[in-house]
């Protein structure tokens, strides 16, 4: 409130000091005409009475003797010049006058002829003061242009800003004195509206979903403080009667939330081991001397993806915790090998540089990491695209195993990036959205990280680092 008197009081001197100045240059501008319409009859009078010829070059001698009488009757300079601006002649005593006789501008000359009123007023600075200058044409009986008749004008402006200077003082010295009084009546006005809004504050501070609420109790307030003061005990009624209901409900959503992410956490296997059933049914041939190994490789990959859907049911059963770490010394090239096995596309590639990196890590949570993120990769690319690429790296740096994944699929547009790690977020039509959620969790119990850098139409880029520990 106070600001914005501040501001009103700024512009309340704003406005009056343009106004001042604007009634300074209208009576300025004002007078001169005046004193120049004065001198124009008193010099056409003296036209007319004259003896001489009325030539240009006799202006001199005509206003011989006259000149410093007008001039003195209006207390103004005067000054005639010929039609081309050379000085004729000049009230000015002769001792003021300078060594070079002064000479109209021929920029002035233009003006003054292109005007209509053969008339021009030229604003400009002699010494440090404001002068304005009037230009006119002299005129014979027959209107044909004798000299220029020149008024130098000097704008004193000194009454007008003691006027300002007086005004701004005074304004100030009231404004600082309202200054004072609202300060003095914010503060008390204040101090009454905060007492009763600081109860109100402190009870709301103190409320709390889970514990029995007391309502506010308050004889004295305003109209508004009442309102919301009842509102405020309507409300604490309403939360006794949900909380009840919602604590029911949490734990009903609790369960169903448990439900969709097991749901979700089996599925991931599911579809692996139906793609290993589907390859092997494809390619069996009994007479393939290989046949007994082949089955071996078939049996294990089934085998590790039911421990897998085991280990997810059983972490599940407890209601707040990730599958339990059985961390063991891992070569993570192999491990990652084998999770890449269950993958039938043949634009996967795998690219490693060290053939062996021991890491202690949990064999069935790493290869649920790397599924899951070649699963996404594999998802994200288009049915339709040609050149289908999904590039898996492993290696070793600063004494982590780091693990990419790269695919030119459909990338990851800008207002997706910030909700790609939320628990339930997802772009597919199918999916619970919790895959990377999980993997994330699984990687920082890890005190790993995974970051990753998308561009639309470009394609995805997953880092995955985990600590080497012995």
């Amino acid at each position: 409130m106070i600001f914005l008197t501040l501001i009103a009081s700024i512009l309340i001197a704003l406005v009056s000091y343009y106004q001042f100045k604007k009634e300074a240059r209208e009576y300025h501008q004002d007078r001169l005409e005046r004193k120049e319409n004065a001198i124009i009859e008193n010099i056409n009078y003296v036209l007319n009475n004259t003896t001489y010829l009325l030539t240009t070059e006799n202006i001199q001698f005509i206003f011989k003797d006259k000149i410093h009488e007008l001039a003195d009757i209006h207390s103004l300079e005067i000054n005639f010049f010929n039609l081309n601006g050379n000085l004729l002649i000049s009230s000015k005593p002769v001792f003021k006058m300078d060594s070079i006789k002064p000479k109209i501008n021929s920029s002035t000359l233009k003006i003054l002829r292109g005007t209509i009123e053969k008339r021009y007023v030229e604003f400009t600075k002699i010494d440090g003061l404001p002068y304005r200058t009037s230009y006119s044409y002299i005129k014979d009986n027959k209107f044909k242009p004798l000299a220029i008749l020149s008024l130098p004008y000097e704008e004193d402006t000194e009454f007008y800003d003691n006027e300002i200077r007086n005004f701004l003082i005074r304004f100030s010295q009231v404004y600082f004195l309202m200054f004072l009084i609202a300060i003095f009546l914010s503060y008390f006005l204040s101090s009454y509206i905060t007492k009763s809004l600081k109860i109100i504050s402190d009870k709301i501070q103190e409320t709390n979903f889970n514990q029995l609420n007391q309502k506010i109790e308050l004889e004295e307030g305003s109209r508004e403080i009442n309102l919301l003061i009842e509102s405020y005990n309507n409300m604490v009624d309403k939360l006794e009667d949900s909380a009840t209901k919602l604590a029911q409900s949490e734990r009903e959503q609790a369960w169903r939330e448990m439900a969709k992410q097991v749901a979700h956490e089996i599925k991931n296997p599911l579809t692996p081991m139906r793609l290993t059933v589907q390859s092997f049914q494809r390619r069996f041939d009994e007479t393939d001397p290989k046949i007994k190994e082949k089955l071996d490789d078939f049996s294990k990959t089934l085998i590790q993806q039911i421990d897998t859907m085991s280990s997810v049911a059983s972490a599940f059963s407890n209601f707040a915790s990730m599958p339990a770490q059985q961390n063991e010394t891992l070569n993570v090239v192999k491990i990652v090998q084998l999770a890449l096995e269950i993958f039938n596309e043949d634009f996967i590639e795998y690219s490693f540089i060290d053939e062996e990196i021991i890491a202690r890590l949990d064999r069935t949570q790493l290869i649920r990491v790397i599924t899951n993120l070649v699963k996404n990769a594999i998802q994200s690319l288009p049915e339709e695209q040609e050149n289908k690429s999904v590039l898996v790296r492993i290696f070793k740096e600063d004494n982590e195993v780091k693990i990419e994944v790269k695919d030119n699929g459909k990338g990851v547009s800008e207002q997706n990036k910030a909700r790609i790690f939320e628990p339930k977020f997802t772009t597919k039509s199918s999916g619970m959205g919790l895959g990377l959620a999980i993997i994330k969790k699984i990687i920082e119990n890890y005190n790993g990280r995974i970051t990753f850098e998308s561009q639309e139409g470009v394609g995805t880029t997953f880092l995955v680092c985990f600590p080497i520990t012995s």
